[in-house]
């Protein structure tokens, strides 16, 4: 990190504030518990719901954008959240947040079409991309890193009830009710959250520093990102991948990369600053989450493909052979949590994690066809357990490498480049899914099979080479993660700034 001064640091990162009582704390985290429900439900209860999406508003080549633009406008305002949190507050920020994002909820739940649905979903994810940063920020503004592990059931209950009851419900309302649903019962919850929020939140210390909202840097990486995307999403099915167009695509995305690279360089706040990303442990950990979650939530979107298209589940089955994909993360993250605050080597455990989560991702590639539905779904606990105990290790490892100032900076950069990661591979895993079924056009999922039996494609093989992509993304979540420096977790947060500080 590079060495700063410490008179540009605030009297309030450096001079320690009346420790919190912990009923305090508890008031605080049952705000933020709120918010972040918000933001899980959303993430495991529109998996399920996404083939009835689908096949009720008559596109499935453009499905994939439901997640990608949630992804992709949070991925955008994930730094700015945390650059405006620093300096003006969590408070105002998570509130910001939460509005915003119920009102993208109801536009969802109203939307009429395929377009429709997916810019009302782009307006989701300018609430949702502030709410899991600054849910994490807050928990670090209140303990130490040593102390965090503590704190991991609160968490692990949200995540857990997510994703037990997330991919139920979605199957259920798609099913049985009707898909909008799953958005109109954010509202309720949303409004409960922000009465909590606002008043709970009033105690929270504060470590303010001014800063300056990179809008032309976020604007270039959206698109950049939009063009990848595209290219993505179009080639092989709208246009042939050689094609002017899908070049053009490629190309400008790469010169508009160029050009945000070139502005992270050039502006006195970039978006994303390179301060924070010269850190290694920073760089490495951000990486690792990044390819991690990022497949992990792109089987989480095609896995109930998989399950209605090739197994002939229906959408509420579907849900229910989704659940320990999802449950087990909290049972690998809570486990390396509590891990992480009691050994020195809190490394060693998601290492292995990922080693196991590659090796069961490639039986689901080798015999994924073959396997009973309840095998699969015991691979699948193992494959979610595993990529578990990356989550909390990268996230405090990075927090342990910065000063309090920077805290909302650093988690806004690596959640941003967590939700990149998932935006891409999720436009990969569809461009496979697609490609490889030889399908062109809007289409239904009986449009999927028929156009994969039409050209003597089996789909459980279309499948296998998701899983392989799959299995390459955990494998260089690994390598980030092995290449990641084990700094010596701060006993609090004074003595930590004053480590980074002197970095």
């Amino acid at each position: 990190m590079d060495i700063m001064d410490q008179s540009t640091i605030k009297p309030s990162a450096q001079q320690p504030r009346p420790a919190l009582s912990q009923a305090e704390i508890r008031t605080i985290i049952i705000g933020i518990m709120l918010a972040l429900l918000l933001a899980a439900l959303d993430q495991t209860i529109i998996a399920t719901a996404l083939p009835t999406m689908g096949r009720e508003l008559g596109d499935l080549e453009h499905l994939p954008w439901v997640v990608t633009v949630y992804l992709l406008t949070a991925t955008a305002v994930t730094p700015l959240y945390g650059k405006f949190s620093d300096s003006h507050g969590r408070r105002i920020t998570m509130l910001i947040g939460i509005v915003v994002f119920i009102l993208g909820s109801i536009a969802c739940a109203l939307a009429p079409t395929m377009l429709m649905l997916i810019l009302a979903r782009g307006v989701q994810g300018l609430g949702g991309g502030g709410l899991m940063a600054l849910s994490q920020t807050i928990v670090a503004d209140l303990v130490p890193p040593k102390e965090r592990a503590k704190y991991q059931v609160y968490f692990a209950s949200v995540f857990m009830t997510s994703s037990l009851l997330g991919p139920v419900l979605g199957g259920f309302f798609a099913e049985h009710l009707h898909w909008s649903v799953i958005f109109w019962i954010n509202l309720p919850l949303g409004l409960i959250a922000l009465f909590i929020s606002y008043h709970g939140l009033k105690k929270l210390p504060r470590f303010d520093r001014p800063h300056r909202l990179d809008l032309l840097g976020a604007l270039l990486l959206v698109a950049a990102t939009v063009s990848l995307l595209l290219a993505l999403s179009w080639g092989g099915l709208r246009y042939p991948w050689g094609s002017p167009p899908i070049l053009s695509l490629f190309a400008g995305s790469a010169l508009l990369w160029v050009l945000f690279a070139a502005r992270m360089k050039s502006a006195s706040e970039p978006l994303i600053p390179p301060g924070v990303l010269h850190n290694p442990v920073v760089r490495m950990g951000t990486l690792s989450a990044c390819f991690g979650m990022g497949t992990y939530i792109g089987l989480t979107i095609y896995l109930p493909v998989y399950f209605e298209a090739v197994r002939g589940l229906s959408a509420s089955e579907s849900g229910l052979a989704l659940i320990p994909l999802m449950a087990g993360t909290v049972v690998g993250a809570t486990a390396s949590g509590r891990t992480m605050a009691r050994v020195k080597h809190y490394k060693r455990l998601p290492t292995i994690g990922l080693i196991v989560a590659m090796a069961a991702t490639g039986v689901l590639a080798a015999f994924g066809d073959r396997l009973p539905i309840a095998a699969i779904e015991a691979v699948l606990a193992i494959i979610s357990i595993g990529l578990g105990t990356l989550l909390p290790v990268s996230t405090v490892a990075i927090q342990n490498a910065v000063a309090p100032h920077e805290l909302g900076t650093a988690t806004g950069t690596a959640n941003f480049f967590r939700s990149l990661g998932g935006a891409l591979i999720v436009a990969i895993f569809g461009a496979i899914v697609l490609s490889g079924a030889h399908l062109e056009g809007a289409a239904s999922f009986e449009r999927l099979a028929a156009s994969a039996a039409r050209s003597g494609v089996n789909l459980a093989d279309v499948f296998a080479y998701v899983f392989i992509a799959a299995v390459i993304g955990f494998g260089l979540a690994f390598v980030f993660l092995f290449a990641m420096e084990e700094r010596p977790l701060r006993g609090s947060a004074i003595k930590a700034a004053e480590a980074a500080v002197a970095d």
